[in-house]
């Protein structure tokens, strides 16, 4: 168990200093993109955009499945063959469910420079219908998991994958400027 947490300290601290890398390399190029989208939207701007956050989304994703979820989920030969295929497929529905949030982050940088009331409730509320939907599928893989390998290591991948959402979900909304801000 002590094992166990030096781990997970281990872990952690590698992703916050990760995040934090992350963090100000985003920022970087966050500003770049609003101050762009100030400007008329082309179709550059749009790709630079769709190319950053699939950077983001791809580097996070690999270092999730490979380094942590694997490290953290201490699954035997037999459990592990259960687990990351079911896995796997909730890894896919993430992805196409994380393609609305891509969409949303993208209308936001194209309005960012002349929104309007109705358009901060409509992407706020695209934003938090994406947060619902993500917690639904974190539901329904967790009674999968739980299913097939018990409610310890079901509980166990939730925590696991939450926390590494957390440091996503970081990452990406601390770069984005705060809306009306600069208006």
């Amino acid at each position: 168990m002590k094992k166990t947490a030096a781990i997970w300290i281990m872990v952690m601290a590698w992703s916050l200093t990760h995040a934090a890398g992350a963090l100000a390399q985003t920022n970087a190029v966050s500003e770049r993109s609003v101050e762009q989208s100030a400007a008329p939207a082309d179709a550059d701007t749009d790709k630079n955009l769709q190319e950053y956050i699939e950077l983001l989304r791809s580097d996070v994703r690999q270092q999730r499945k490979a380094e942590v979820m694997a490290e953290m989920m201490q699954l035997n030969a037999a459990d592990a063959a259960k687990f990351w295929p079911i896995y796997k497929e909730y890894d896919a529905e993430l992805n196409k469910l994380s393609d609305l949030r891509v969409a949303n982050i993208e209308e936001y940088a194209r309005t960012y420079s002349s929104i309007t009331d109705d358009k901060a409730d409509e992407l706020i509320r695209k934003a938090l219908s994406y947060r619902k939907q993500r917690s639904e599928l974190l539901a329904k893989y967790y009674d999968r998991v739980k299913q097939q390998l018990g409610a310890i290591t079901a509980a166990r991948f939730i925590q696991v994958e939450d926390q590494l959402l957390l440091v996503i979900d970081l990452q990406i909304d601390s770069s984005l400027p705060i809306v009306g801000k600069d208006l």
